[in-house]
């Protein structure tokens, strides 16, 4: 059991960082900004994202302890550090990892030239881990019941969740006057795996009468929901794990549709306010199922029980489990996906006066922008929620920057950056997050970066007299 938690809070050593992509959020002229907000100001005839290349990014984390925290080289022995990461620790610390490649991507304008509707679609892999600390559990696995009698152990404690899947969508959205764009977009979930412990409830209680009597209680109501998992749990699976996940992922896996929703908003020409809503949706899981459960009630009274065959008075050990069986279900159940929601309002400002035009395109030719984005997330106990202020500018025609800071439950420093440069109809653009913890990789808060390539036809600009 040690060795279980041994492994977890290493995991968890990384930094957590919640899915806030807010330095890609409303960059003008990057189509993957249409992920975050399908009713984004962006202007194209068409695109073309580089298959695996055209969306790249990663988030990891927790906001518990830093992989430096275990594994700095001192004087303190790894236990030691490990047990005071623990009990520095808090049941609402929690970590999230989110990886996302995109397989394809493409848009494209309909209609002819005085038409403001664009029809984007795709397809993207995506793998999450969202898990709260179980401190209460780790606790007792370490270091046992006897310096904690009268303690009740909260095995609420326990609450994680983690999948892996493709999602194919497809978009729209279209300028439905000078100051409203609109834009919505549909998704076909297909799950590769899930594990799913978010309903966990009940206590471990021990207390004792005097030094030989103990009264001890447990009451479970522990359970796991897994899909496409029990078959690599068999003893006689004889497959290749990567080939096996990917099919499940893109071919076979469990179904749910979701959809997203978008708007921008110009009250004046220098003002923009922009929501979005994402991942409203749900998965149907119906194929490998394997849920596993540890429910009921046991009360002990007697000398202290070490469960072990060797030390097992009046059959202590078959009691339990009679008590609280282990038992594995097969039915079909649903996961929700976790929703975020997404606001901003910028002011612009430093429009050229070479830009000065009447013109047909929506492209935004001011050159410096401000402003404040709040993000939200739901998750199992409370949402995660950070608020951005941000600048942009364009450098030039083909060259646009963005610098952030972020505040939020991990970080107080959190300043990101981000660049999208146009080499003809070549786009590049890159993204990281936490710069000032690159100092140090060890200590850092929470790390992200994202990447890709496009090929971007824009909008044809005309000129009236």
């Amino acid at each position: 059991m040690k060795k279980v938690f041994y492994f977890i809070i290493c995991f968890l050593a990384l930094k957590s960082h919640a899915q806030n992509k807010q330095v890609l959020y409303n960059f003008a002229g990057i189509p993957q900004t249409l992920l975050s907000n399908p009713g984004s100001d962006v202007s194209y005839e068409w695109y073309v994202g580089i298959p695996l290349l055209s969306g790249i990014s990663a988030q990891a984390g927790s906001n518990s302890v830093s992989a430096y925290d275990l594994f700095a080289k001192n004087n303190t022995n790894f236990n030691e550090k490990l047990r005071n990461a623990i009990f520095l620790s808090s049941p609402k610390d929690k970590i999230l990892v989110n990886q996302q490649l995109e397989v394809f991507s493409a848009g494209i304008k309909l209609g002819d030239w005085q038409s403001n509707s664009y029809l984007s679609f795709g397809l993207y892999q995506e793998f999450n881990v969202l898990s709260y600390i179980p401190k209460d559990p780790a606790i007792l696995a370490l270091e046992g019941n006897q310096n904690y009698m009268g303690k009740s152990f909260r095995l609420n404690d326990i609450n994680f969740k983690s999948d892996l899947l493709s999602v194919w969508h497809i978009g729209y959205h279209k300028k439905v006057s000078n100051q409203l764009l609109i834009g919505g977009r549909a998704k076909i979930y297909s799950s590769g795996f899930t594990i799913n412990s978010t309903r966990n409830s009940g206590y471990i209680y021990t207390d004792y009468d005097d030094t030989t009597v103990y009264n001890q209680i447990i009451s479970s109501n522990l359970e796991v929901q897994t899909s496409n998992v029990s078959q690599f749990l068999e003893d006689d699976y004889n497959g290749k794990i990567g080939i096996d996940l990917a099919q499940n992922t893109f071919f076979k896996g469990n179904l749910g549709i979701g959809f997203d929703l978008g708007a921008t908003y110009y009250p004046k020409p220098e003002w923009q306010v922009t929501a979005s809503i994402l991942d409203v949706g749900f998965i149907r899981h119906t194929k490998d199922l394997a849920t596993y459960t540890y429910k009921g009630y046991y009360k002990y009274e007697g000398i202290n029980p070490n469960f072990i065959p060797n030390d097992d008075p009046d059959n202590v050990i078959k009691s339990f489990e009679e008590a609280i069986p282990r038992d594995t279900l097969y039915t079909k159940f649903t996961t929700w996906r976790s929703v975020k929601w997404n606001a901003s309002a910028q002011y612009s400002f430093g429009k050229p006066q070479s830009q000065n035009c009447n013109c047909t395109t929506s492209e935004n030719k001011y050159q410096n922008a401000i402003g404040l984005q709040l993000f939200a997330m739901s998750m199992p106990k409370n949402p995660f929620l950070a608020a951005t202020a941000y600048y942009q500018r364009s450098l030039f025609e083909a060259l646009q920057v963005k610098a952030t800071y972020t505040l939020d439950t991990f970080s107080k420093s959190n300043i990101g950056f981000g660049l999208s440069a146009n080499l003809g109809a070549l786009n590049f653009y890159t993204m990281v997050d936490n710069v000032l913890e690159y100092r140090d990789v060890s200590k850092a808060n929470s790390l992200s970066f994202q990447l890709g390539l496009n090929f971007i036809i824009p909008q044809k600009t005309r000129y009236f007299d």
